[in-house]
């Protein structure tokens, strides 16, 4: 019993946050995630509110930036800033091209291998999905923001923290990004059954992208451009 109460201490000490810390978050995560899918499956027609997308797009960012202040304050205890989560660094504008050129060389690849993966799991967007897609100039400008949060915040919850912390957990880099990206998907309650495991798909190569290049910066770039030009694209062939 001795060895196992310190192979546990050992555990515990070698994380940038403690681990009760880490409950808070994925019951959080996973929390909102079931009253998302809640309020999501009472939608049932294309008609919103002139308020509600704008009122949705506040919401999400202030709990995404509260989320990400909670990390902060948890990594904190373990001398860890969210500055050394994202990693990686812009010396020169040119090492900010290169992260850029490869997101967008991985969001190529990335949505081959998400096309055959919905198109196996015969995926389609839900009602709740079609109903956030921002559809006035204040809503496409809210959701830039939205986008922009998005980018930056999941990635420093998933990839950053979460990534980080399980793996240590498990004592795998592996367990690590898959848990990560599994969580990922299952915080998407909204979107569905399908797209949720559409998106813990996606979760996972967002999760090797951030391990390959040791850094979030490539994958910040790669989300927004995803969640922003996904957005005005499907708009476009709504109207």
């Amino acid at each position: 019993m001795a060895s196992a109460s310190t192979s546990l201490n050992e555990t515990e000490a070698r994380l940038i946050a403690p681990a009760w810390h880490t409950a808070v978050v994925l019951v959080a995560l996973l929390g909102f995630s079931a009253f998302s899918m809640w309020t999501g499956s009472k939608t049932s027609s294309d008609k919103v509110g002139p308020h509600a997308r704008v009122v949705s797009y506040v919401m999400i960012m202030l709990w995404e930036w509260l989320m990400v202040a909670f990390i902060g304050w948890g990594v904190r205890r373990r001398g860890v800033r969210i500055r050394d989560l994202i990693a990686g660094s812009w010396p020169r504008w040119t090492a900010a091209l290169r992260d850029l050129g490869i997101a967008v060389l991985f969001l190529i690849g990335a949505n081959v291998i998400l096309g055959i993966v919905r198109y196996a799991l015969k995926a389609t967007p839900n009602q709740a999905l079609r109903n956030i897609i921002p559809q006035t100039p204040t809503e496409i400008g809210l959701w830039m923001l939205l986008a922009l949060t998005a980018g930056f915040c999941e990635e420093v919850i998933f990839r950053g923290y979460l990534q980080k912390q399980l793996g240590l957990m498990t004592r795998s880099v592996a367990a690590g990004l898959v848990l990560q990206g599994v969580v990922f998907g299952a915080a998407h309650g909204y979107q569905g059954a399908k797209f949720m495991l559409t998106i813990a798909v996606y979760g996972c190569m967002f999760g090797w992208l951030a391990y390959r290049r040791r850094s979030l910066r490539p994958g910040m770039i790669a989300h927004f451009l995803q969640d922003s030009v996904t957005a005005l694209v499907v708009r476009h062939f709504m109207k």
